[in-house]
């Protein structure tokens, strides 16, 4: 007979044994299922933006957003304001106030301003600052007038137009990259409305109309400037770092006139090095935010060349640019911490391409706004604490109806009367996606600019994923083998993981603000 105990005992390790082959069982099929999902997931084309759509995990206090709120919206009423109603044209320049410019740039507009007044709409839109339909109203007017009126050439358009009639204005070519710039428009509007079959089917002319290949003049890869009927092509060509990587993708990812994959290599890397830091490049600073306010380069990396993940590139530009302007504050003490900033823009002596590193000798202490706001997408932090210390600093004096002026000098006194389109579409622009991440999602569902990054090899990084039981994805973090520390473990050591920054305060910043943009997924 066996006892009440014994049986007890045996209900025990029975119960044990089920107990542990259950979870056995239950492990080995959580197992498999995340690994089946690894590989769909990772299977997926790499230039596609549907498997994880990546945003930036960092977040703003609510002073900050509630300030970016305001500055969006301030920026957005120009393009609502200044852009004219039977040919959708946007102002290339206005007073601060809105009161007309002088009567040589009264009827002006820029067709990048445009492109930036197409994206205006779409976020305008989202936000409900405006009705919806009177939005897409807007939308259809412009489309209409660059599908079916519009001067152009090969599909490419006048830089420089009467807002008015659309002529030709100040003798202006036809320009590649402001057409890059309002193409960009059009297709963010198009993925945006895409409910619409009117804006679908317009927005689809006016990009495949353009003859990519006759821009490149007869050269095999490199892309012309522009073009001119008194003189033909330009004769400067976009071959080294500049504001033309969406340029170059649009191009190569044409359906009906596309340009060889190889020209996106053909440009020459430039290097530039800045107290610690090694990026691409020596131009101003807007050419490290255009092409990246509508093109997702987050967590892409060539897998030709040089390997460049540009994202990360225009951080350090933009750090590097900081430091050069608190280098500057020993010259000109208006620079500090959180007032810095040079991009092309007005000044006391008129429009000035200027920008650094390396110093270029106009510098004069002009502070520029939208060379903070522009990095918003890059160093949302800094950025921010910049803007927000310029307006608590000067009021009024320099923000206004529409923002910040384009540009004021904190050491004369001296502030701009002028705002510019393309600087409060860049301002507009950086916040949006420093905040929603609203424009790379509308601009990458064109399908032609994934296809183009995977065609040159922009792959998305296939870092593996950590799973979590709150089904979240986190992505290991980048390496950062480019950067080198000057103190702590040695010179020429390398500042990567699993340290974050070594022995360099700067290093830790670049560092800390690599954290920031960790990635988590979204569908």
């Amino acid at each position: 007979m066996v006892n009440q105990q014994t049986l007890s005992f045996y209900s025990q390790v029975h119960r044990s044994i089920f107990r542990s082959y259950f979870l056995y069982h239950l492990r080995r099929a959580i197992a498999f299922s995340l690994l089946v999902f690894t590989a769909i997931a990772y299977a997926l084309p790499s230039g596609r933006t549907n498997a994880f759509a990546l945003k930036p995990q960092g977040s703003f206090s609510a002073r900050d957003e509630a300030f970016l709120a305001d500055l969006e919206r301030r920026s957005f009423q120009y393009f609502w304001d200044q852009s004219n109603a039977r040919t959708g044209l946007v102002l290339d320049r206005t007073r601060t106030d809105g009161s007309p410019t002088d009567e040589n740039h009264r009827t002006v507009a820029s067709i990048a301003a445009t492109g930036f007044g197409l994206t205006a709409l779409c976020i305008a839109a989202q936000r409900r600052w405006v009705d919806w339909t009177a939005a897409r109203a807007r939308v259809r007017v412009t489309l209409r007038f660059f599908a079916e009126q519009a001067l152009q050439e090969h599909g490419w358009f006048y830089h420089w137009m009467d807002a008015n009639t659309g002529q030709r204005k100040w003798v202006s070519e036809v320009s590649s990259i402001d057409t890059a710039l309002l193409i960009a428009g059009v297709l963010t509007a198009k993925q945006y409305f895409h409910d619409d079959a009117e804006i679908v089917r317009l927005a689809t002319k006016i990009y495949e109309r353009i003859d990519f290949p006759w821009m490149l003049n007869g050269h095999p890869t490199l892309l012309s400037m522009g073009w001119r009927p008194e003189s033909g092509f330009i004769k400067s060509r976009w071959d080294d770092y500049s504001e033309h990587p969406m340029l170059y993708l649009m191009a190569i990812g044409s359906p009906t006139y596309p340009i060889t994959p190889e020209s996106w290599y053909a440009w020459k890397r430039n290097w530039n090095h800045y107290d610690g830091y090694r990026y691409l490049g020596q131009t101003p600073l807007f050419t490290y935010q255009y092409s990246q306010a509508w093109v997702d380069f987050r967590r892409r990396r060539e897998i030709k060349g040089e390997k460049i993940d540009y994202f990360e590139n225009s951080m350090k530009a933009t750090l590097a640019h900081r430091l050069f302007c608190l280098e500057l504050a020993k010259e000109f003490p208006g620079y500090g911490p959180n007032v810095w900033g040079i991009s092309a823009s007005d000044s006391i002596k008129g429009y000035v391409a200027w920008g650094g590193p390396p110093r270029d000798q106009a510098i004069d202490g002009t502070v520029v706004p939208y060379a903070a706001a522009g990095s918003l997408m890059f160093i949302p932090k800094l950025a921010v604490a910049a803007l927000r210390t310029m307006r608590a600093k000067y009021g009024a004096q320099i923000y206004g109806k529409y923002g910040f002026a384009d540009a004021f000098n904190p050491n004369t006194g001296w502030v701009d009367s002028d705002v510019i389109g393309i600087d409060l579409g860049i301002t507009l622009l950086s916040a949006e996606n420093a905040r929603t991440g609203n424009i790379w999602r509308w601009f990458m569902r064109n399908r032609e600019i994934p296809d183009a990054m995977s065609k040159v090899g922009l792959n998305l990084l296939r870092t593996r994923p950590e799973h979590h039981f709150n089904g979240r994805r986190k992505l290991g973090r980048p390496q950062l083998s480019s950067i080198r520390v000057r103190s702590g473990s040695g010179p020429g050591s390398p500042c990567g993981h699993p340290a974050w920054g070594g022995g360099c305060d700067r290093i830790k910043e670049y560092c800390r603000i690599l954290r920031s943009h960790r990635y988590c997924s979204g569908f």
